[in-house]
């Protein structure tokens, strides 16, 4: 059983649902902004009791223009990124409106340290 009431897809590429699935508790919603073409697990949300929900933000395509748009206007994000350890810290400081960027957890470093 699931332990997560909630998760934010933005894969736009073909993956695994199933595992993400597992991680919600029944009535859990998994959206998805990312909008693979692939078919849902129709059968693990009607069991499971779980929710999917989506916003259309755009496809692979029009990613791709706007990041080839932002590189040739020199446009870029101001960000903070954090490692998995720090993510306890940074939900507090969310809480505590001291947050001036946008934070990104970096999983690949987090990762490797392990």
């Amino acid at each position: 059983m699931g332990t997560m009431d909630g998760i934010i897809d933005t894969v736009s590429a073909v993956h695994p649902l199933l595992p993400l699935l597992g991680l919600l508790k029944s009535q859990g919603k998994l959206v998805m902004v990312g909008a693979p073409d692939r078919p849902l697990p129709v059968f693990s949300l009607l069991m499971e009791r779980k929710i999917v929900a989506g916003s259309c933000i755009g496809g692979m395509k029009e990613t791709q223009e706007m990041i080839d748009f932002a590189g040739k206007h020199n446009i870029t994000a101001e960000v903070e990124v954090i490692s998995m350890d720090y993510l306890n810290t940074a939900m507090e400081r969310l809480e505590n409106n001291d947050v001036r960027y946008r934070f990104v957890i970096d999983i690949g470093n987090t990762l490797k340290a392990t």
